[in-house]
């Protein structure tokens, strides 16, 4: 068997593919909405990495896909970009004195060198990168649509702080507690930020979820981040300071149990109230609270710390002094920063009650409080008025009495809280506003965009908690385009979400310089038909771009409510790694093996194999370079679609690649015998309409990997041919062409056409000769497996039946037995019930 020469093969196609701009797409009237397709991939951060084998599973799906839709007369759009305003580029500067965009252009032509060698059909004309002046022009300028809706505003908000970088910090910086850059201790500081009101959009966002085509578990995930719930908001007034506290509780019914209040260490009464006894005590509570993050602090699992500050407030249902503590498990970002606690039916307030000795009072019958919380629902009990009541009705009683003693209301309440928008960073888009003295705020004009992010080769912060913008004064100083007078440029910048949240649109239109994309081009493609990325953007992703669109959407901007009509996730591709038997994984080049096991060089300590996500400090990173290298990409392609369905995770094995190649060889060797025109056998031809019938199912249902099970089953019976048959290989051929193309369209040309095979008609296959002209048929006496016999397809039920009974052994088994019942399927089983 010749091996077919793959490093000839894809080059010659991918130079043909750019050259002759084969998947270049045009908004061409004649595609009625019905066959156009946009088909998009999550487009990636070019790290200094580079891609592994894990990156270019959705993308090659997708590229499957588009190809199917082409040659089922579809016009199909199927971009790539860049999301290329990315944290590490500046950090990297900030240890090399490397500009950002020198890095960022660097690793963007890396992948670019490697996503283009695995032969992807992108029309690269509207390729695009959020980094560039050309691109946040139109990421500004929504930007400032949002501003003057009303929906960013400026508010202090908490951020991580290192006191020794003198910076902010994203979460993702900040491990146990300490910078990752310096180890420094990390602490909570107050800053300026830019602030979008996503909140307003909460109920949109809710509802809206249920017109699209996504897995049920991220629109769950969805839901529970917007967090929609119905309650009351109630007023509780501090003892002496007579200071409002307001909660908001999803059951105000249990009121008559709350017996203690929680404020967060931030909360704006938190100082006013405590006394002097205990000021030093909180003080102290709140300075270390400070150096924890969020998810350290609302961790369920790690136990409950807390603070008396000597106050009091006043239940106002009941009249009971209950005291206020400070906890750090309360956030002030989330709600009002206050709650009320009814440890007899919460699992958190019990615990918290019990470490503390806190009252704890049954107000819901069902359970022992004294043992552990209820948080089930029984009648009301120790509630005044609401004794005896189900839940319904003691909420609808408590919010009345609230409402009508004007103390509290009934009202709906978001988890979601207002998203956070600006960064102290250099690398990102600026924000185009001017800070005036005598005007206040003032929006950069829109012919004046894009405001240019300025040269600079000072990439450290500031130290004042802004932006290393802050210290480029001419940039910063400026002319108020409103008096004249002088102003100074917004010092913060965009997060990298900014980029990400439109960049679906920009492709529809990339080279305009007069909109962010035109009305024609907006209506033509949108929404994106199929969104296929990670699992791991299932919620802020997702949920800031379709703010976004629906916020443009209200604008008239853009003509549909959401912008991705289905989702797909593909799984993790995942690789081995060794564990020891603590748990600890070691790195790859630190084990050898010995008698098929494995253990670690330096200690001798025997590890077990596991599976695992792909690391480089692990070592087990699969590297595409080596494989296109070594196996071609087709091979890859094929293979990385074999594994198993593209929504499950999967371990990556080189046997298995091995297995694909051996595979496409196979096809290759065929290719290479005489072509004949003659009538290959009526048996062939089913084989060829059953894999035409199968691939064509599989690849519109994104089920490749069963598609390509067929394509072997179709070759194992070619292979035993002694010629190339071409009624039977040039569909074949178009068939195999999404998944392999490069090796598709060499075949193809070698069955002497000459242009691509990339908008040639998909095949067809006759229903009638996908049936087989004879069926094996399971014979069961009391549903167990008897015998198996071969019937005509379309043999009738009783005749299907007399043959049962002709069976030598079913006459055994039924000799002398009363026959109770029979059951024939059609072409499948009979099922003789006897006693």
């Amino acid at each position: 068997m010749s091996k077919y020469p793959f490093k000839d093969i894809e080059a010659t196609w991918q130079k043909y593919w750019a050259e002759n701009k084969t998947f270049k797409v045009t908004e061409d009237p004649a595609f009625p909405k019905d066959k156009r397709a946009y088909v998009l991939d999550m487009f990636p951060y070019p790290s200094g990495a580079g891609l592994h084998v894990g990156h270019p599973e959705g993308y090659t799906a997708t590229d499957i896909y588009c190809r199917y839709l082409r040659m089922n007369g579809f016009n199909v759009l199927h971009p790539m970009g860049f999301d290329s305003f990315g944290l590490p580029a500046e950090n990297y500067a900030i240890k090399t004195g490397t500009h950002p965009k020198i890095t960022t252009q660097a690793n963007i032509d890396n992948f670019l060198k490697q996503i283009k060698a695995l032969g992807f059909s992108y029309d690269w004309d509207r390729e695009i990168s959020t980094h560039t002046s050309e691109y946040y022009h139109w990421t500004q300028w929504i930007f400032l649509k949002l501003y003057k809706a009303g929906l960013a505003y400026e508010s202090d908000m908490p951020i991580n702080w290192c006191p020794d970088c003198k910076t902010g910090l994203a979460n993702e910086e900040v491990l146990d507690g300490r910078c990752d850059r310096c180890g420094h201790q990390v602490e909570r500081k107050n800053l300026r930020q830019w602030v979008f009101k996503i909140t307003e959009y909460a109920d949109k966002l809710l509802e809206d979820l249920d017109t699209l085509d996504w897995p049920d578990s991220v629109k769950a995930m969805q839901r529970n981040w917007i967090g929609r719930s119905e309650g009351a908001n109630v007023t509780f007034m501090t003892e002496k300071t007579n200071d409002p506290i307001q909660v908001y509780t999803t059951r105000p019914d249990t009121l008559f149990g709350a017996t203690y209040m929680v404020l967060s260490p931030e909360h704006k009464l938190v100082e006013k109230i405590t006394t002097a006894e205990q000021k030093e005590a909180v003080e102290a509570y709140v300075y270390q609270a400070n150096l924890k993050s969020d998810l350290e602090r609302t961790e369920l699992a790690k136990e409950k710390t807390g603070v008396f500050t000597g106050a009091y407030a006043i239940n106002p249902l009941n009249g009971e002094k209950i005291p206020v503590w400070v906890a750090d498990y309360v956030l002030i970002s989330y709600g009002s920063g206050a709650i009320m606690a009814v440890p007899a039916h919460d699992e958190r307030d019990w615990e918290f009650a019990k470490k503390f000795d806190l009252p704890i009072i049954e107000v819901l019958k069902g359970g022992n409080v004294e043992e552990e919380a209820f948080t089930g629902d029984g009648p009301h009990v120790n509630s005044g008025f609401l004794d005896g009541m189900g839940k319904e009705e003691a909420i609808s009683k408590v919010i009345a009495w609230l409402e009508e003693k004007k103390i509290g209301s009934g009202a709906v309440n978001f988890k979601l809280r207002d998203w956070i928008f600006s960064r102290q960073r250099y690398w990102g888009e600026p924000i185009p506003l001017i800070h005036c003295e005598k005007c206040g705020i003032v929006p950069v004009p829109e012919d004046q965009l894009p405001l240019v992010l300025p040269p600079t080769d000072n990439f450290e912060p500031s130290g004042t908690g802004e932006s290393p913008l802050a210290n480029i004064s001419d940039w910063v100083n400026c002319t108020c385009p409103e008096c004249g007078g002088p102003g100074k440029r917004e010092t913060n910048t965009m997060p990298q979400w900014a980029g990400s949240c439109w960049y679906f649109l920009r492709y529809l239109d990339p080279k305009n310089n007069k909109a962010m994309v035109s009305k024609e081009a907006e209506e033509y493609w949108m929404p994106v038909d199929l969104y296929v990325g990670g699992a791991e953007h299932a919620v802020l992703h997702l949920l800031y771009s379709r703010f976004w669109h629906k916020v443009l959407f209200d604008l008239g901007i853009v003509q549909t409510k959401e912008p991705f009509q289905r989702l797909i996730n593909q799984g993790m591709i995942t690789s081995f790694a060794y564990q020891r038997s603590d748990k600890s994984l070691v790195a790859t080049d630190l084990v050898e093996e010995k008698d098929d096991k494995f253990f670690e060089i330096s200690t001798g300590e025997e590890l077990s194999r596991v599976i695992a996500k792909m690391s480089k400090s692990l070592k087990n990173v699969i590297n595409p370079d080596d494989i296109i290298r070594d196996y071609g990409a087709d091979s890859m392609r094929v293979y990385e679609m074999f594994m198993g369905p593209l929504q499950v995770s999967k371990p990556w094995q080189t046997k298995g690649l091995v297995g694909v190649n051996r595979f496409l060889n196979r096809v290759w060797d065929i290719a290479e015998r005489e072509i004949t025109d003659e009538e290959p056998s009526k048996d062939m031809i089913k084989v060829l309409h059953k894999s035409i019938k199968k691939i064509t199912e599989d690849t519109r249902d994104l089920e490749f990997n069963t598609g390509i099970a067929q394509m072997m089953i179709f070759i194992n019976e070619a292979y035993k041919l002694e010629k190339c048959y071409r009624k039977l290989w040039e569909p074949f051929v178009l068939l195999i062409a999404p998944y392999a193309p490069h090796l598709a369209e060499e075949m193809w040309k070698k069955l002497g056409h000459n242009n691509t095979l990339a908008y040639e008609s998909w095949p067809q296959w006759v229903e009638e000769l996908t049936k087989d002209d004879e069926k094996e048929i399971v014979v069961q006496i009391n549903g167990k497996l008897r015998c198996k016999m071969i019937l005509p397809a379309g043999t009738s039920l009783d005749d299907m039946k007399a043959a049962a009974h002709a069976q030598d052994r079913v006459k055994e088994l039924i000799e002398g037995k009363t026959i109770i019942k029979e059951i024939a399927v059609p072409d499948k089983l009979v099922n003789i019930v006897i006693r």
